[in-house]
């Protein structure tokens, strides 16, 4: 049958303005555009003209009919029912001709992205029932991509992140975004002068594919040769070049920041400079001009004009709409006075807040007293010469109490212990503070990714209240430890379980296992390390809410340490001569509302028992024997770090603690000049004092600085008894505690080994500095991986008398950290101690240490 052919609508879709106009067809045909797309559909015109066919039948503008039909031409590659998926349209269906659901049709076909033409027209008019075809041009795919100019690994790089991949539809935009990407890449890395050409060729091995030619030619690195400054007098060029963080100006010796142009952090460096003027009272600071010169030496002269303006001093301050406050209340946050040099920045800051959670501004004042719907609003009202008036206008409403909270997102971690963390109360006023509280404290818990905690305020102004709803995100909080090695002419293995949210009440229910019993915020733990010579082993819980209702923790462990005589020269084990170590520590652990609610106090009483049997100890005279230690240990501890547990930007954590025996020497009347080591420590007796404390600031968005400063001491009440030979510091190394369960404590010194800044007996004193840079790559839960680099100082004493804080082992290196949910954290750290160890005269130099497990 013939087929006729009626232009029924012109359909085009404008891509840019260089689309191409429609063309005009000869008298008596009908009438099309060709449509492109490339990425997005922006206009869509419908021209309804209608040209009767040869035939009786008649097409009627805006009448409905039937649709008996579909047909597709133009096919090379796609089947021509999946074509007429793409449209949308069902034969039987009622459509306008013209009408929407035809333009919706061609929409649809250009949104796929696999075609550069469609055009539709009537086939047939039967009566009431109308057949379409439409006529497709299909886009020709990638097939192959070769990138000249580069490495064969770059090559390979640069095309996977230009997502040229084959099979790819060839559109103009592809083309264009693929050619800006390649240029791009080499001009931020200083080749400024960066040529990229883009050749399609069709291959006749495939049907409609094309392979396509990049050639990059990237030239020589660009480097900045000068950076000048017109109209600045009251700052020098020096200073404004120091301001500009990003460009910066070739310069010998200079590594941690190269020379290169990058415009996006050009123009960033330009808001920086008006900035830097502002914050010193010229106010109507701006860059006039600058321009860019390519000099002969193939190096770049940036040129930047500037107009500074007049300096201004801060006129008459007034507050105005605060009742719920005096002006001397808000005068001691604003801390600016009249004829203090302006500053918009600061003026800012104080009035509506920094963005961190520490910020200490009106704003925050208002927010933290139930002044949700407050407004404190910053205005100039007149300048005088080059003082400006400031009003600071207060819009106060009515106080704002939380009606509901709620929390999402918790799917393994039942819903008391998340509300039991929660500062924001129903009833209670709304406080900024507290939901940033509240997010921290739940951040604290470790079952959760901190970095996803979100709190979502939904206000009702009209009853003054707010709804809050906390959404979180589980991660892993269980961690596996198993490890094998050889060492000391043994095999050494170890299996450690760590179960963070365990549910103790869920233990006989079979239905709770999956795999385990976990849901209410208790920690269980269980260690077994085995080798030849040694066996350890230790279990422990933790109940974070005695009772559920108040933050009162309890903790018990018990642990066992059998180590016997092993000879390192036959590499034989005498079981007849070990040492015996059995212990178990109780304690309680309560918040405390004072000084503030970040202080714990935390109380234990621990015994061990050491029996020894044919086993000598340097500090003993006796190896056959046993010995008691029965000790009382109480912490004090303020902890608001936050809000991430494995990498917290602000806050700080310290703790003062003291560890003492009953003074026995004192109150037995033993001559202690006179009796054996036996009779002397059957019961040990000794007091221990220390220092802790951790502080993080953030200098950046993500770069934070965490300062530590530690100091411990062990002492005795009586001198004929003299120090304790248990709990003892040992100073040196990666700081993580080998298997003995004498009390010691390892301190961490990196640079050094393990241990060796201490006599062999370990110190009775020790004082530690450190200073870290950190850095984070990613701070997802599934791994947080962060970066430092470290500056430490530290030492080991034995005895008061030989205590010199000055006598400092030093020490710099940079290291990493991987903290994944089901292992703990993994580092390791290059080291460079600069210091010799005690008795040698060569300093210690490089040392490498690998941590596991250890805390942050």
């Amino acid at each position: 049958m013939t087929k006729f052919k009626i232009a029924l609508l012109l359909f085009t879709i404008i891509l840019s303005t260089n689309s191409a106009s429609a063309q005009e067809q000869p008298e008596n045909n009908s009438e099309n555009i060709q449509t492109k797309n490339d990425t997005i559909i922006k206009d869509v015109i419908v021209i309804d003209t209608i040209i009767p066919i040869k035939t009786n039948n008649i097409f009627i503008k805006d009448t409905n009919y039937e649709l008996g039909g579909i047909s597709v031409k133009g096919l090379q590659k796609f089947e021509e029912e999946t074509v007429k998926i793409f449209t949308g349209l069902i034969v039987g269906q009622e459509i306008k001709l013209p009408g929407d659901k035809l333009t919706s049709a061609i929409k649809k076909l250009y949104e796929t992205k696999q075609f550069s033409n469609v055009e539709v027209y009537v086939s047939k008019i039967d009566g009431n029932v109308a057949y379409l075809e439409f006529e497709v041009q299909e886009l020709p795919q990638l097939n192959k991509v070769t990138i000249q100019g580069v490495k064969k690994n770059k090559a390979k790089e640069l095309q996977k992140d230009a997502e040229l991949k084959k099979g790819a539809m060839l559109t103009d935009n592809l083309m264009v975004t693929s050619k800006n990407y390649f240029k791009k890449k080499y001009q931020e890395k200083g080749y400024l002068k960066t040529k990229v050409t883009l050749d399609t060729k069709p291959d006749t091995s495939s049907v409609n594919t094309v392979n396509m030619l990049v050639f990059i030619d990237k030239g020589e690195k660009i480097k900045i040769k000068d950076i000048d400054f017109h109209g600045n007098d009251a700052f020098s060029e020096s200073k404004l070049r120091k301001v500009m963080k990003n460009t910066k100006k070739s310069m010998f010796g200079r590594f941690w920041k190269k020379s290169k142009y990058i415009e996006a952090d050009f123009n960033e460096d330009l808001e920086t400079i008006v900035t830097a003027y502002s914050e010193k009272g010229y106010r109507d600071a701006r860059v006039l001009d600058h321009s860019l010169t390519f000099n002969d030496d193939n190096t770049i002269s940036l040129d930047i004009k500037v107009e500074e303006g007049k300096k201004y001093i801060f006129g008459d301050i007034r507050f105005l709409g605060n009742s719920r406050y005096t002006d001397e209340q808000l005068q001691s946050i604003l801390r600016i006075e009249k004829g203090d040099t302006y500053n918009g920045k600061v003026l800012k800051e104080r009035v509506t807040g920094t963005g961190k959670p520490d910020s200490d501004d009106i704003t925050t004042l208002y927010q933290d007293n139930g002044y949700l719907f407050s407004r404190v609003l910053p205005v100039e009202t007149r300048i005088n010469n080059d003082s400006i008036d400031v009003e600071i206008r207060i819009y106060e409403d009515a106080p704002t109490r939380i009606k509901k909270i709620t929390v999402h997102g918790n799917d393994r971690t039942n819903d008391h212990v998340i509300y039991r963390e929660i500062r924001t109360r129903p009833g209670y006023l709304y406080s900024k503070s507290d939901i940033i509280r509240t997010i921290r404290e739940i951040g604290q818990l470790g079952f959760f990714d901190a970095e996803a905690i979100t709190p979502d305020l939904n206000p009702n102004y009209q009853d003054k209240t707010v709804d809050i709803d906390y959404t979180v995100a589980e991660k892993g909080s269980s961690q596996i430890e198993l490890q094998g090695g050889y060492g000391g002419g043994s095999f050494i293995g170890t299996l450690g379980l760590s179960f963070n949210n365990f549910s103790v009440k869920n233990i006989f229910n079979g239905k709770a296992y999956k795999p385990l019993p976990m849901g209410d915020g208790q920690t269980l733990a269980l260690r077994l390390q085995k080798s030849r010579y040694y066996t350890t082993s230790s279990f422990s819980f933790t109940e974070p809410w005695l009772g559920g209702k108040k933050p009162q923790s309890l903790s018990f462990s018990i642990y066992n340490s059998k180590q016997f005589r092993y000879d390192y020269t036959t590499r034989k084990v005498d079981k007849d001569q070990r040492l015996n170590i059995v212990g178990a520590t109780v304690g309680l652990g309560r918040r405390l509302k004072w000084p503030d609610n970040y202080f714990t106090l935390s109380q234990s009483i621990s015994y061990q028992l050491y029996d020894l049997k044919n086993y000598p100890i340097s500090t003993f005279s006796f190896s056959t024997g046993n010995s008691n230690n029965l000790s009382y240990n109480i912490t004090l501890g303020r902890s608001s770090a936050g809000s991430n547990p494995v990498f917290p930007t602000y806050g700080s954590d310290f703790s003062i603690g003291a560890k003492v025996t009953f003074p026995y020497s004192l109150v037995n009347n033993k001559d202690y000049s006179t009796i054996d080591d036996q009779e002397k420590y059957k019961w040990l007796e000794y007091y221990k004092a220390s220092f802790k404390g951790k502080w993080y600031t953030a200098l950046t968005k993500d770069l934070v600085i965490m300062s530590n400063a530690e100091f411990g001491i062990l002492g005795h009440y009586n001198k004929k008894l003299g120090d304790s030979p248990f709990e003892r510091f040992f100073v040196g190394g990666d700081g993580m505690a080998s298997y003995q369960l004498d009390g010691r404590e390892t301190i961490a010194l990196r640079g050094y080994e393990n241990g060796r800044l201490s006599s062999i007996e370990g110190g009775t004193i020790y004082n530690k500095f450190q200073m870290e840079l950190r850095y984070p790559i990613t701070l997802k839960p599934s791994a947080s991986i962060y970066v430092l680099g470290f500056l430490e100082a530290g030492n080991s004493y034995d005895g008061f008398k030989n205590f010199n804080p000055f006598e400092l082992k030093r020490s710099a290196g940079l290291g990493l950290r991987i903290f994944m949910p089901a292992f703990g954290l993994l580092g390791i750290d290059f080291a460079h101690g600069f210091d010799p160890l005690p008795g040698q005269t060569v300093k210690s130099g490089w040392q490498t240490h690998f941590i596991i497990g250890q805390q942050f």
